[in-house]
C-alpha cells in the first residue's frame, strides 16, 4: 500500500445562507474538484450537486439532535487530508462566523496541512436583503453587532447582551429557540421594550418568512412555529422592515 508523502488540502466552504445561487464562484470550483467533503446538515442539495466526483459525509450540528462531536470532526478532517489530495469543509453562510473554524484551523495547523478558507454569504446579511433593509442605514445605524447568546459545555458566559444594547443594529443568530429569554435578558440590559424586532426564517429560500414585533412580544416566537434557521433582528433600522418586504413582495409578483 502506499502512503501519500505529501499531504492534501483542506478547505473551510461558505455554502451561503440557503439559496444554492448564493454560493460563490470560488466554492463551486473547489466542490467540483474535491475527493471528500465533510458537510453541515443545512447544506442546500443543489450546492451538495456540485461536489459530483467526492464522497459525502454528514458532519452538521443541529440543537436539540443528535451531532458530531468538534473534535472528531478535526481529527477526520486532517486523516482525510492524508489520504485525499482535496478536503473541503462545507459550513452553512460564512465559515468564520459561528462555525467554530478556528478549532479545524487549529487542529490543521498543528499537524502541518495546508488550509484555505473560502467565504460565504452570511445569514445576516441574507435577512436584511429578504426584508430590503440596510444593516447600516445612514443617519440611524453606524455600528452593527453578530451575536449569539449560546453557550457550549464548558465555556464561561459571553456579554453577548451587552454588545447588543450598545449596538445600533444587532444580529442574533441560533436565537429562536431562546427568544423569551433573549428578550428577557435584553430588557434587563436596559434595551428599550418598544425596541424593534424582525425574525427572518429560512433567508434567501422561497419559504422565508418573517415576523415583527416589538422587543417586549419577542417571547411570542414560540407560537410561530420556527423549525427553519433563523436571525433575530433588532434596531431603527428593522421598524420598516414589514412595508419593504410588502413592497419586494409586490415587485416579484409583478415581475412574475
Amino acid at each position: 500500500m502506499t502512503i501519500r508523502q505529501i499531504p492534501g488540502k483542506v478547505y473551510l466552504v461558505g455554502a451561503g445562507p440557503g439559496a444554492p445561487d448564493l454560493i460563490t464562484l470560488r466554492a463551486v470550483e473547489v466542490l467540483r474538484h474535491a475527493d471528500v467533503v465533510f458537510h453541515d446538515a443545512l447544506v442546500h442539495p443543489e450546492v451538495m450537486a456540485f461536489a459530483s466526483r467526492a464522497e459525502k459525509i454528514a458532519v452538521g450540528k443541529r440543537c436539540g439532535r443528535h451531532s458530531t462531536a468538534q473534535q472528531f470532526i478535526n481529527k477526520r478532517l486532517v486523516d482525510a487530508a492524508r489520504k485525499y489530495r482535496t478536503v473541503v469543509r462545507l459550513k452553512g453562510g460564512d465559515p468564520l462566523l459561528f462555525g467554530r473554524a478556528q478549532e479545524e484551523i487549529a487542529a490543521l495547523q498543528a499537524a502541518g496541512i495546508e488550509y484555505e478558507v473560502v467565504p460565504g454569504v452570511t445569514a445576516a446579511l441574507a435577512a436584511g436583503a429578504e426584508l430590503g433593509v440596510s444593516l447600516t442605514q445612514r443617519g440611524i445605524a453606524r455600528t452593527v453587532a453578530f451575536v449569539t447568546a449560546r453557550t457550549g459545555a464548558g465555556e464561561a458566559q459571553n456579554n453577548w447582551a451587552k454588545s447588543v444594547a450598545a449596538a445600533d443594529t444587532a444580529v442574533i443568530y441560533m436565537g429562536a429557540g431562546q427568544a423569551a429569554e433573549i428578550a428577557a435578558t435584553l430588557i434587563a440590559e436596559g434595551v428599550p421594550h418598544e425596541t424593534p424586532v424582525v425574525i427572518v426564517e429560512n433567508a434567501s429560500l422561497p419559504e422565508a418568512r418573517r415576523f415583527t414585533m416589538p422587543l417586549a412580544e419577542l417571547a411570542r416566537a414560540a407560537e410561530f412555529g420556527i423549525t427553519g434557521p433563523a436571525v433575530i433582528m433588532l434596531g431603527r433600522v428593522v421598524a420598516g422592515a414589514q412595508t419593504s418586504a410588502l413592497e419586494a413582495d409586490g415587485r416579484r409578483a409583478a415581475a412574475a
